[in-house]
Protein backbone atom coordinates (compact mmCIF):
# COMPACT_ATOMS: atom_id res chain seq x y z
CA UNK A 1 0.00 0.00 0.00
CA UNK A 2 1.08 3.65 -0.86
CA UNK A 3 1.71 5.85 2.14
CA UNK A 4 -0.06 9.13 2.01
CA UNK A 5 1.93 11.93 0.63
CA UNK A 6 3.80 14.57 2.19
CA UNK A 7 2.33 17.91 1.44
CA UNK A 8 2.16 20.20 -1.27
CA UNK A 9 5.42 22.78 -1.16
CA UNK A 10 5.92 25.48 -2.39
CA UNK A 11 8.13 28.45 -2.34
CA UNK A 12 9.77 30.70 -4.70
CA UNK A 13 12.16 28.16 -6.44
CA UNK A 14 8.94 26.10 -7.25
CA UNK A 15 7.39 29.34 -8.90
CA UNK A 16 10.58 30.10 -10.56
CA UNK A 17 10.61 26.75 -11.97
CA UNK A 18 6.73 26.90 -12.74
CA UNK A 19 6.65 30.00 -14.67
CA UNK A 20 9.79 28.75 -16.37
CA UNK A 21 8.05 25.28 -18.23
CA UNK A 22 5.08 27.52 -19.06
CA UNK A 23 7.55 30.05 -21.24
CA UNK A 24 9.66 27.61 -22.62
CA UNK A 25 6.78 25.21 -23.68
CA UNK A 26 5.55 28.81 -25.40
CA UNK A 27 8.92 29.86 -27.31
CA UNK A 28 9.53 25.88 -28.23
CA UNK A 29 6.44 25.91 -30.38
CA UNK A 30 7.16 29.79 -31.65
CA UNK A 31 10.78 27.50 -32.72
CA UNK A 32 8.97 24.94 -33.62
CA UNK A 33 6.61 26.63 -35.78
CA UNK A 34 9.08 28.77 -37.82
CA UNK A 35 11.63 26.24 -38.33
CA UNK A 36 11.49 26.15 -42.65
CA UNK A 37 13.53 27.69 -45.38
CA UNK A 38 16.37 30.10 -43.59
CA UNK A 39 15.59 29.47 -40.05
CA UNK A 40 15.87 25.37 -40.17
CA UNK A 41 18.29 25.85 -37.12
CA UNK A 42 15.01 26.64 -35.43
CA UNK A 43 14.08 23.23 -35.22
CA UNK A 44 17.26 22.10 -32.72
CA UNK A 45 16.42 24.87 -30.72
CA UNK A 46 12.75 24.70 -30.59
CA UNK A 47 13.87 20.76 -29.38
CA UNK A 48 16.18 22.21 -26.88
CA UNK A 49 14.03 24.37 -24.99
CA UNK A 50 11.19 21.86 -25.75
CA UNK A 51 12.85 18.97 -23.71
CA UNK A 52 14.58 21.68 -21.10
CA UNK A 53 10.33 22.85 -20.14
CA UNK A 54 9.77 18.80 -19.91
CA UNK A 55 12.72 18.04 -17.39
CA UNK A 56 11.92 21.36 -15.21
CA UNK A 57 7.94 20.26 -15.33
CA UNK A 58 9.72 16.70 -13.77
CA UNK A 59 11.92 18.54 -11.39
CA UNK A 60 9.07 21.28 -10.43
CA UNK A 61 6.25 18.00 -9.93
CA UNK A 62 9.39 16.07 -7.37
CA UNK A 63 10.10 19.26 -5.53
CA UNK A 64 6.35 20.07 -4.83
CA UNK A 65 5.64 17.00 -3.55
CA UNK A 66 2.89 16.58 -7.00
CA UNK A 67 4.77 13.89 -8.15
CA UNK A 68 3.30 11.71 -5.06
CA UNK A 69 0.05 12.16 -7.18
CA UNK A 70 0.75 10.79 -10.38
CA UNK A 71 3.69 8.27 -9.53
CA UNK A 72 3.44 6.87 -12.58
CA UNK A 73 4.94 9.94 -13.90
CA UNK A 74 8.29 9.36 -12.07
CA UNK A 75 11.58 9.90 -14.05
CA UNK A 76 9.77 10.01 -17.70
CA UNK A 77 11.54 12.89 -18.76
CA UNK A 78 15.23 11.44 -17.81
CA UNK A 79 15.72 10.06 -21.75
CA UNK A 80 15.67 13.85 -22.46
CA UNK A 81 19.05 14.37 -20.57
CA UNK A 82 20.56 12.86 -23.54
CA UNK A 83 18.31 14.93 -26.00
CA UNK A 84 19.69 18.54 -24.58
CA UNK A 85 23.14 18.87 -25.51
CA UNK A 86 22.99 16.96 -29.36
CA UNK A 87 20.22 19.30 -30.24
CA UNK A 88 22.07 22.36 -28.57
CA UNK A 89 24.98 21.24 -30.93
CA UNK A 90 23.34 21.06 -34.44
CA UNK A 91 21.79 24.54 -33.36
CA UNK A 92 24.62 25.61 -33.21
CA UNK A 93 25.83 24.10 -36.31
CA UNK A 94 23.02 24.40 -38.51
CA UNK A 95 22.49 28.38 -37.76
CA UNK A 96 26.00 28.60 -38.81
CA UNK A 97 25.96 26.52 -42.26
CA UNK A 98 22.56 27.30 -42.78
CA UNK A 99 21.89 23.66 -43.85
CA UNK A 100 21.04 20.53 -41.88
CA UNK A 101 23.14 17.48 -42.17
CA UNK A 102 21.01 13.98 -43.15
CA UNK A 103 23.30 12.42 -40.68
CA UNK A 104 21.94 14.98 -38.08
CA UNK A 105 19.45 12.84 -36.59
CA UNK A 106 22.67 9.97 -35.57
CA UNK A 107 23.34 12.40 -32.61
CA UNK A 108 19.99 11.41 -31.26
CA UNK A 109 20.46 7.62 -31.45
CA UNK A 110 21.50 7.99 -27.10
CA UNK A 111 18.58 9.62 -26.51
CA UNK A 112 16.46 7.24 -28.08
CA UNK A 113 18.23 3.84 -26.85
CA UNK A 114 18.15 5.38 -23.52
CA UNK A 115 14.02 5.83 -23.89
CA UNK A 116 13.30 2.34 -25.55
CA UNK A 117 15.24 1.11 -22.20
CA UNK A 118 13.02 3.14 -19.92
CA UNK A 119 10.09 1.93 -22.02
CA UNK A 120 10.98 -2.01 -21.23
CA UNK A 121 12.69 -1.61 -17.92
CA UNK A 122 11.34 1.48 -15.94
CA UNK A 123 7.95 2.64 -16.84
CA UNK A 124 6.70 -0.43 -16.36
CA UNK A 125 7.80 -1.15 -13.10
CA UNK A 126 4.92 -0.80 -10.29
CA UNK A 127 4.05 1.75 -8.47
CA UNK A 128 5.82 1.12 -4.80
CA UNK A 129 8.26 0.98 -7.47
CA UNK A 130 8.79 4.19 -8.33
CA UNK A 131 7.57 5.73 -4.67
CA UNK A 132 11.09 4.31 -3.38
CA UNK A 133 12.80 5.59 -6.28
CA UNK A 134 10.72 9.31 -5.88
CA UNK A 135 11.40 9.21 -1.84
CA UNK A 136 15.21 8.72 -2.78
CA UNK A 137 15.13 11.52 -4.95
CA UNK A 138 13.15 13.84 -2.85
CA UNK A 139 12.97 12.84 0.18
CA UNK A 140 15.75 9.99 1.71
CA UNK A 141 14.63 10.67 5.52
CA UNK A 142 10.94 8.84 4.82
CA UNK A 143 10.76 5.53 4.66
CA UNK A 144 10.92 2.94 1.85
CA UNK A 145 8.09 0.12 1.00
CA UNK A 146 8.13 -3.11 -0.21
CA UNK A 147 8.28 -3.14 -3.44
CA UNK A 148 7.96 -5.88 -6.37
CA UNK A 149 11.09 -5.26 -9.06
CA UNK A 150 11.79 -7.25 -12.33
CA UNK A 151 15.03 -7.64 -14.07
CA UNK A 152 18.28 -8.05 -12.66
CA UNK A 153 20.81 -6.23 -11.24
CA UNK A 154 23.06 -5.12 -14.11
CA UNK A 155 20.19 -3.95 -15.94
CA UNK A 156 19.63 -0.84 -13.67
CA UNK A 157 23.03 0.54 -14.18
CA UNK A 158 22.37 2.72 -17.10
CA UNK A 159 19.48 4.55 -14.74
CA UNK A 160 22.06 4.68 -11.61
CA UNK A 161 24.76 6.20 -13.96
CA UNK A 162 22.51 9.08 -15.62
CA UNK A 163 23.70 11.32 -14.09
CA UNK A 164 27.11 10.67 -14.96
CA UNK A 165 26.38 10.14 -18.73
CA UNK A 166 23.70 13.55 -19.00
CA UNK A 167 27.07 15.08 -17.69
CA UNK A 168 29.50 13.10 -19.89
CA UNK A 169 27.11 14.10 -22.97
CA UNK A 170 27.23 17.80 -22.25
CA UNK A 171 31.15 18.11 -21.61
CA UNK A 172 31.93 16.46 -25.24
CA UNK A 173 29.02 18.63 -26.84
CA UNK A 174 29.90 21.14 -25.46
CA UNK A 175 33.61 20.98 -26.66
CA UNK A 176 32.26 19.98 -29.95
CA UNK A 177 30.42 22.97 -30.36
CA UNK A 178 33.18 25.39 -29.32
CA UNK A 179 35.39 23.96 -31.57
CA UNK A 180 33.32 24.44 -34.59
CA UNK A 181 32.36 28.13 -33.17
CA UNK A 182 36.02 29.18 -33.11
CA UNK A 183 36.74 27.76 -36.74
CA UNK A 184 33.42 29.65 -37.85
CA UNK A 185 35.38 32.97 -35.74
CA UNK A 186 38.44 32.32 -37.51
CA UNK A 187 36.61 31.79 -41.09
CA UNK A 188 34.98 35.28 -40.85
CA UNK A 189 38.28 37.07 -39.77
CA UNK A 190 37.06 38.02 -36.29
CA UNK A 191 37.86 37.46 -32.63
CA UNK A 192 35.85 35.05 -30.27
CA UNK A 193 35.59 37.57 -28.09
CA UNK A 194 33.94 40.18 -30.08
CA UNK A 195 31.77 42.52 -29.36
CA UNK A 196 29.71 43.51 -31.97
CA UNK A 197 26.62 41.72 -32.72
CA UNK A 198 25.76 39.13 -35.05
CA UNK A 199 24.41 35.61 -35.60
CA UNK A 200 27.82 34.42 -34.26
CA UNK A 201 27.92 35.93 -31.20
CA UNK A 202 24.42 34.77 -30.46
CA UNK A 203 25.60 31.52 -31.10
CA UNK A 204 28.63 31.67 -29.21
CA UNK A 205 26.43 33.74 -26.05
CA UNK A 206 23.97 30.66 -25.92
CA UNK A 207 27.00 28.08 -26.04
CA UNK A 208 28.62 29.76 -23.15
CA UNK A 209 25.20 29.55 -21.08
CA UNK A 210 25.27 25.86 -21.52
CA UNK A 211 28.36 25.70 -20.24
CA UNK A 212 26.94 27.36 -17.23
CA UNK A 213 24.63 25.01 -17.21
CA UNK A 214 27.18 22.02 -17.05
CA UNK A 215 28.89 23.84 -14.29
CA UNK A 216 26.11 23.95 -12.18
CA UNK A 217 24.83 20.72 -12.77
CA UNK A 218 28.47 19.70 -11.95
CA UNK A 219 28.88 21.71 -8.50
CA UNK A 220 24.80 20.55 -7.46
CA UNK A 221 25.83 16.76 -7.99
CA UNK A 222 28.54 16.76 -6.02
CA UNK A 223 27.13 18.95 -3.57
CA UNK A 224 24.01 17.21 -2.90
CA UNK A 225 23.69 13.40 -1.82
CA UNK A 226 20.50 11.97 -3.94
CA UNK A 227 19.37 14.69 -6.21
CA UNK A 228 17.97 17.09 -3.24
CA UNK A 229 19.87 19.81 -5.71
CA UNK A 230 17.55 19.21 -8.94
CA UNK A 231 15.69 22.59 -8.20
CA UNK A 232 18.95 24.49 -8.39
CA UNK A 233 19.63 22.91 -12.21
CA UNK A 234 15.89 23.00 -13.33
CA UNK A 235 16.15 26.95 -12.19
CA UNK A 236 19.29 27.73 -14.02
CA UNK A 237 17.64 26.46 -16.91
CA UNK A 238 14.66 28.40 -16.40
CA UNK A 239 17.17 31.33 -16.41
CA UNK A 240 18.18 30.67 -19.78
CA UNK A 241 15.10 30.17 -20.79
CA UNK A 242 14.21 33.66 -19.66
CA UNK A 243 16.93 34.89 -21.42
CA UNK A 244 16.15 33.20 -24.91
CA UNK A 245 12.91 34.65 -23.95
CA UNK A 246 14.06 38.13 -23.85
CA UNK A 247 16.13 38.45 -26.68
CA UNK A 248 13.43 37.29 -28.78
CA UNK A 249 11.46 39.58 -27.79
CA UNK A 250 14.17 41.98 -28.07
CA UNK A 251 14.64 41.14 -31.93
CA UNK A 252 11.07 41.44 -32.48
CA UNK A 253 10.26 43.82 -35.27
CA UNK A 254 7.80 44.73 -32.92
CA UNK A 255 10.13 46.43 -30.94
CA UNK A 256 12.47 47.41 -34.21
CA UNK A 257 14.32 50.47 -33.53
CA UNK A 258 13.16 52.78 -35.81
CA UNK A 259 15.38 55.20 -37.74
CA UNK A 260 14.80 58.20 -35.57
CA UNK A 261 16.53 55.78 -32.36
CA UNK A 262 18.85 54.68 -34.85
CA UNK A 263 20.24 58.58 -35.70
CA UNK A 264 20.01 59.52 -32.06
CA UNK A 265 22.68 56.85 -31.47
CA UNK A 266 25.20 58.67 -33.33
CA UNK A 267 23.59 62.26 -32.32
CA UNK A 268 26.92 62.95 -30.80
CA UNK A 269 29.14 62.03 -33.30
CA UNK A 270 31.60 64.29 -34.94
CA UNK A 271 30.69 62.56 -38.86
CA UNK A 272 29.69 65.48 -41.00
CA UNK A 273 27.81 65.76 -43.97
CA UNK A 274 30.90 66.44 -46.26
CA UNK A 275 33.32 63.95 -44.15
CA UNK A 276 30.91 61.37 -44.92
CA UNK A 277 29.77 62.38 -48.52
CA UNK A 278 34.21 61.92 -49.29
CA UNK A 279 34.32 58.82 -47.58
CA UNK A 280 31.31 56.82 -49.12
CA UNK A 281 33.21 58.39 -52.81
CA UNK A 282 36.11 56.79 -51.58
CA UNK A 283 34.95 54.11 -50.47
CA UNK A 284 33.25 52.68 -53.40
CA UNK A 285 36.57 53.80 -55.37
CA UNK A 286 38.73 51.55 -53.16
CA UNK A 287 36.38 48.41 -53.43
CA UNK A 288 36.26 48.67 -56.95
CA UNK A 289 39.76 49.36 -57.99
CA UNK A 290 41.68 47.81 -55.06
CA UNK A 291 39.25 45.29 -54.46
CA UNK A 292 40.61 44.96 -50.59
CA UNK A 293 37.70 42.43 -50.40
CA UNK A 294 39.67 39.10 -51.79
CA UNK A 295 42.08 39.56 -48.53
CA UNK A 296 40.67 36.90 -45.87
CA UNK A 297 41.93 38.77 -43.00
CA UNK A 298 40.59 42.18 -44.49
CA UNK A 299 38.44 43.97 -41.51
CA UNK A 300 36.90 47.10 -40.52
CA UNK A 301 40.11 48.80 -39.25
CA UNK A 302 42.00 47.94 -42.36
CA UNK A 303 39.40 49.44 -44.11
CA UNK A 304 39.19 52.71 -42.11
CA UNK A 305 43.18 52.88 -41.35
CA UNK A 306 42.98 52.97 -45.91
CA UNK A 307 40.19 55.64 -45.84
CA UNK A 308 41.64 58.07 -42.98
CA UNK A 309 38.86 57.77 -40.51
CA UNK A 310 37.81 56.13 -37.72
CA UNK A 311 35.65 52.70 -37.40
CA UNK A 312 32.98 54.37 -35.62
CA UNK A 313 32.77 56.75 -38.26
CA UNK A 314 33.13 54.30 -40.93
CA UNK A 315 30.22 51.82 -39.18
CA UNK A 316 27.82 54.73 -38.93
CA UNK A 317 28.38 55.71 -42.68
CA UNK A 318 27.44 52.39 -43.58
CA UNK A 319 24.85 51.85 -40.90
CA UNK A 320 23.26 55.02 -41.94
CA UNK A 321 23.70 55.81 -45.81
CA UNK A 322 23.90 52.20 -46.86
CA UNK A 323 21.66 50.29 -44.49
CA UNK A 324 24.20 47.27 -43.31
CA UNK A 325 26.82 45.92 -41.18
CA UNK A 326 30.39 45.65 -42.08
CA UNK A 327 30.26 41.99 -42.47
CA UNK A 328 27.06 42.44 -44.43
CA UNK A 329 29.22 45.13 -46.61
CA UNK A 330 31.96 43.04 -47.02
CA UNK A 331 29.70 39.96 -48.49
CA UNK A 332 27.87 41.72 -50.81
CA UNK A 333 31.69 42.71 -52.45
CA UNK A 334 32.95 39.15 -52.14
CA UNK A 335 29.61 37.44 -53.82
CA UNK A 336 29.31 40.01 -56.13
CA UNK A 337 32.99 39.29 -57.63
CA UNK A 338 32.30 35.13 -56.87
CA UNK A 339 29.29 35.73 -59.46
CA UNK A 340 31.48 37.29 -61.92
CA UNK A 341 34.10 34.35 -61.79
CA UNK A 342 31.46 31.52 -61.85
CA UNK A 343 29.32 33.29 -64.81
CA UNK A 344 33.08 33.53 -66.79
CA UNK A 345 33.06 30.72 -69.23
CA UNK A 346 37.50 30.73 -68.88
CA UNK A 347 36.81 29.88 -65.30
CA UNK A 348 35.27 26.63 -65.82
CA UNK A 349 37.92 24.54 -64.67
CA UNK A 350 38.25 25.98 -61.34
CA UNK A 351 36.49 24.51 -58.31
CA UNK A 352 33.59 26.18 -56.44
CA UNK A 353 36.26 26.12 -53.39
CA UNK A 354 39.34 27.65 -54.78
CA UNK A 355 36.34 30.55 -56.13
CA UNK A 356 35.52 31.03 -52.79
CA UNK A 357 39.01 31.17 -51.63
CA UNK A 358 39.65 33.70 -54.36
CA UNK A 359 36.82 35.79 -53.11
CA UNK A 360 38.42 35.73 -49.15
CA UNK A 361 36.67 32.78 -47.85
CA UNK A 362 38.47 29.76 -46.17
CA UNK A 363 36.21 27.37 -46.24
CA UNK A 364 33.62 25.94 -48.43
CA UNK A 365 31.20 25.91 -46.23
CA UNK A 366 31.61 29.63 -45.07
CA UNK A 367 31.20 30.34 -49.06
CA UNK A 368 28.26 28.40 -49.82
CA UNK A 369 26.41 30.13 -46.57
CA UNK A 370 27.18 33.25 -47.87
CA UNK A 371 26.38 33.07 -51.31
CA UNK A 372 22.98 31.15 -50.28
CA UNK A 373 21.70 33.89 -48.37
CA UNK A 374 22.69 36.78 -51.15
CA UNK A 375 21.82 35.13 -54.09
CA UNK A 376 18.95 32.11 -52.85
CA UNK A 377 20.90 29.78 -54.81
CA UNK A 378 24.17 27.46 -53.93
CA UNK A 379 27.14 28.75 -56.46
CA UNK A 380 27.19 25.26 -57.91
CA UNK A 381 23.26 26.12 -58.67
CA UNK A 382 24.54 29.30 -59.72
CA UNK A 383 27.42 28.42 -61.95
CA UNK A 384 24.90 25.36 -63.62
CA UNK A 385 22.23 28.12 -64.39
CA UNK A 386 24.41 30.68 -66.08
CA UNK A 387 25.87 27.85 -68.34
CA UNK A 388 22.34 26.46 -69.33
CA UNK A 389 21.52 30.29 -70.35
CA UNK A 390 23.97 30.57 -72.70
CA UNK A 391 22.78 27.60 -74.49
Amino acid sequence: MIPASPPIHTDLFSLFMLLGCVQGLILAYFFLSHAKGSNRSNLFLGILILAMSVIISDVWLGYTNYMFRVLWLVDFSEPLNLLMAPAAFLYTKTGVTQRVSRRAWIHFIPSMAYLAYMCVLIYPQSLAFKYNANIGSFHPELERIAATTYGSEWMFYPKWYINELTFASMVIYSVAGFWFLTGAFRERGISFFTGEKSSLSWFRDMSLQLTFLILVFFVVRTSFPHDLGDHIIAAFISLIIYIVSFTVLRKSLFFHESNERTARKYEKSSLTREIQSATLGKLEAVMLAEKPFLDPGFSMPALSKRLGVSTHHLSQILNEELKQSFFDFLGAYRIQEAQRLLADEGNAYIKIEEIGQMVGYNSKSAFNTAFRKITGSTPSEYRKKHVNQKF
